[in-house]
């Protein structure tokens, strides 16, 4: 399946005031709708993906898999402010005629809500009978079901949190600190602050994996060896590979747009207060090895969502573990949703 674009040429509106003339949204859609519309699972994707999660997530979603196009109308749409086609640094501002780079407006999670309601119209979706999302993506899950809680029936959540933590954004300013001191992150170029972000996704590596993970794959034999150790090159590998894909202003904006992420932000309520409203059944997963967005902040969320199960997996992958540990999570999810349909 090819991705698509829906283009919007009336003016789109940010949290921040700011207004985009126009509003370019990438997506996938898998299988199709059935007679009475009640099969759409919605996908929210994370930070550097893409909106091909039969690509990036072929354990989950697939013929045989837990989410099939053969059951399922299945979207994903590439977040605002991404690289992927959705309109953000390298999309072109038309007031110019040239790509936004470091001048495109920040974003918030809301935003990409947003951004997601109209694709949703434009398809013709009136009721969302899942809405799945991990890490960054179940942020816009819950943002989704407090602007919209009547069109939305279950949501699935994975390593993810009400708000981003202390810990988060000062993982993301020291990212941001990395891009920044790249010489060339502000330059007018695709190619701009391209060490920097390769110092960023490093930084990152270490938070969505952990120590047990490094010592166990990335450990050298060789007692007497002094230097090109196996572990610098895969960190030296992970940066590389993000570099060829992705764009340093594009990372430093999404990373902006996580640290504001907050569900009680500008609303009269605290963040138990606002769960409590979201009372849509909802399958809470952590990974026991995540140190990004570890277990307890999935608990919090299990102590005030009023129809909350969670499941907790013993991996050792990390935070990295909810895109990797697909046959548990997938198990999970299709006995959990037996149970939700009774």
């Amino acid at each position: 399946m090819s991705v698509q674009q829906l283009h919007i040429t009336e003016p789109f509106t940010l949290e921040s005031g700011q207004v985009l003339p126009e509003l370019h949204i990438a997506y996938h859609t898998y299988g199709a709708l059935n007679q009475d519309a009640s099969n759409v699972v919605w996908i929210c994707h994370a930070l550097t993906a893409n909106s091909d999660v039969a690509d990036w997530w072929a354990g989950l979603i697939g013929e045989g898999r837990a989410i099939d196009p053969a059951r399922h109308f299945i979207v994903c749409a590439n977040i605002l402010g991404s690289c992927y086609g959705t309109s953000g640094p390298l999309t072109i501002n038309p007031q110019t005629g040239q790509p936004w780079f470091q001048t495109f407006p920040h974003v918030t999670i809301r935003d990409m809500v947003q951004a997601h309601i109209l694709l949703r119209r434009h398809l013709g979706i009136e009721k969302i009978h899942l809405l799945i999302g991990g890490s960054m993506g179940g942020y816009q899950v819950l943002e989704w079901a407090l602007a919209e809680p009547a069109l939305i029936e279950r949501l699935f959540l994975l390593c993810t949190g009400a708000s981003e933590s202390a810990w988060g954004i000062a993982i993301h300013t020291a990212q941001r600190l990395a891009i920044e001191a790249d010489s060339s992150w502000q330059d007018p170029s695709a190619q701009a602050g391209q060490r920097g972000l390769k110092a960023a996704r490093a930084i990152g590596m270490l938070t969505y994996r952990n120590y047990q993970t490094f010592v166990h794959t990335q450990s050298d034999p060789d007692k007497d060896k002094k230097d090109d150790f196996r572990a610098a090159s895969y960190i030296n590998y992970q940066g590389d590979k993000l570099v060829s894909r992705f764009n340093a202003q594009t990372y430093w904006l999404l990373t902006k747009a996580m640290d504001s992420h907050n569900i009680a932000r500008g609303r009269n309520a605290d963040m138990a207060t606002l769960l409590a409203e979201i009372s849509h059944p909802t399958l809470l997963m952590g990974i026991t090895s995540d140190i990004l967005c570890p277990p307890e902040e999935q608990l919090f969320m299990e102590r005030h969502l009023p129809h909350a199960t969670y499941h907790e997996i013993d991996s050792s992958y990390g935070h990295d573990g909810f895109l990797i540990e697909y046959e548990q999570i997938g198990k999970i999810l299709e006995g959990w949703l037996e149970k939700v349909a009774l």
